[in-house]
């Protein structure tokens, strides 16, 4: 009898060697892929619709890669936590100094402040125009503006608090405008758009100042457009050392994007960055899942100094507003 229940035991420690190693090698894989993550995205490697896509979440890369490497020492496969742990250490270097406020430029010209908000055609027009009031915003970007939206926002007190604008809307979600508290000169030959509508314009400020502004919003990088994406953001204009440009809207890009941080390089800042809130989410905002990605932006040129930073929500839109208080130079 004892040597049944001998030859059982020794059968159940061989049935468990296999799991044990298929769970061994599912640790190794996961941790492996993490660490190619974390590499890609801080070579700024990213090619292709799905590497583009999965940078947007790299903030919460770091928390799986965290959670593989305690997962991974709890079970006693140390080389495994080390590799997540490495990559969680890289990913967390890269993210987590947008928690940090920089210091600012001496920029003492007047102040501007930035309304950016993707209404998905059906945003809520009255909780648009109170943030407008309330924050006493100068220039708005519109984003998949429809025409039935423009007449919304008018019907619900905009023209009486923005006269002055340049807008593009469609019957569909590529319609986008400008909205201004100063009188506006459209600047059709600023740049050539790729994707949805993006208008430019020139913003006389009292005084006698002039600042440029583009209401962005490319396709985002899903399959095909990925490419198309990337020409988009390529095209924007760069920082002009005779007047100051601020471009604002749904750029369907984060931080963790190459090609967005080239678009930064060239001489502008994200105005949720400079002030410490570069990981507040923005998309998607009326889901079952809350927000989870960064993709709505100002940006703003690099001499501008940011002085504060709101992220709004906004009913029956799939994108919070983002609302920056800037000071020009």
């Amino acid at each position: 009898m004892s040597t049944a229940v001998g030859i059982e035991q020794a059968g159940a420690g061989e049935q468990r060697k296999p799991k044990r190693r298929r769970r061994r090698w599912f640790t190794w894989t996961v941790a492996v892929l993490l660490a190619v993550w974390a590499v890609v995205r801080i070579g700024g490697w990213e090619q292709g619709s799905f590497p583009t896509q999965l940078m947007t979440v790299t903030p919460w890369g770091a928390g799986l890669a965290a959670l593989t490497a305690l997962v991974s020492l709890l079970r006693r496969n140390r080389w495994a936590a080390l590799v997540a742990a490495l990559a969680c250490v890289a990913m967390v270097a890269v993210v987590a100094p947008r928690t940090i406020a920089a210091e600012q430029p001496a920029a003492k010209g007047p102040a501007l402040r930035v309304l950016a908000v993707n209404l998905f055609g059906r945003g809520d027009a009255r909780t648009v125009v109170d943030y407008v009031r309330r924050n006493d915003v100068e220039v708005l970007s519109a984003l998949e503006l429809t025409h039935a939206e423009a007449e919304q926002l008018d019907a619900a007190g905009l023209r009486q608090l923005m006269p002055y604008r340049v807008l593009q809307p469609e019957f569909d979600v590529t319609g986008s405008g400008i909205y201004s508290k100063y009188p506006v000169t459209e600047l059709p030959g600023l740049f050539t758009p790729i994707g949805h509508n993006m208008p430019a314009a020139a913003v006389s400020l009292p005084g006698g100042g002039k600042i440029e502004f583009v209401a962005v919003h490319p396709n985002p990088p899903l399959g095909r457009k990925e490419a198309e994406w990337n020409a988009a953001l390529r095209a924007l204009p760069s920082p002009s050392p005779s007047v100051v440009r601020v471009l604002a809207g749904d750029f369907n890009a984060s931080l963790d994007h190459r090609a967005f941080r080239d678009l930064l390089d060239r001489g502008y800042v994200d105005a949720a960055e400079q002030v410490g809130k570069g990981l507040v989410p923005t998309w998607p905002n009326f889901r079952p899942i809350p927000p989870i990605i960064s993709i709505d932006h100002v940006v703003a040129d690099r001499r501008v100094a940011v002085s504060r930073v709101e992220v709004l929500d906004v009913p029956r839109t799939d994108h919070r507003g983002v609302f920056a208080e800037l000071h020009l130079p």
